[in-house]
């Protein structure tokens, strides 16, 4: 699996990687993992979604796996920190 540097923390559910993407004949940064939706970032609990991506991710490597589509400039894709997907560590909000 290819592996990526994540860059930055967009919301709860959306970051940025290096290096870019390709995928399907398109390229990007911005990665939306598959399996779980953060709620959004205006409420409580979507700053803390952000805040808790933040602690788990930020500047560290993450695997990609099996894409899904291209949304909004976001990779749907399954996405693996330390051998697990992202969205286990999230099932709240699966």
């Amino acid at each position: 699996m290819p592996i990526f540097t994540v860059t930055s923390i967009i919301d709860g559910d959306t970051f940025e990687v290096s290096p870019f993407w390709i995928w399907n004949g398109e390229t990007g940064d911005r990665i939306r993992p598959a399996g779980y939706d953060a709620p959004e970032l205006h409420t409580p609990e979507g700053r803390t979604a952000k805040i808790r991506l933040f602690e788990l991710i930020y500047k560290k490597q993450v695997e990609i796996a099996t894409a899904h589509k291209i949304d909004r400039g976001r990779l749907v894709c399954e996405v693996y920190f330390k051998n697990i997907n992202l969205a286990d560590y999230f099932p709240q909000w699966r």
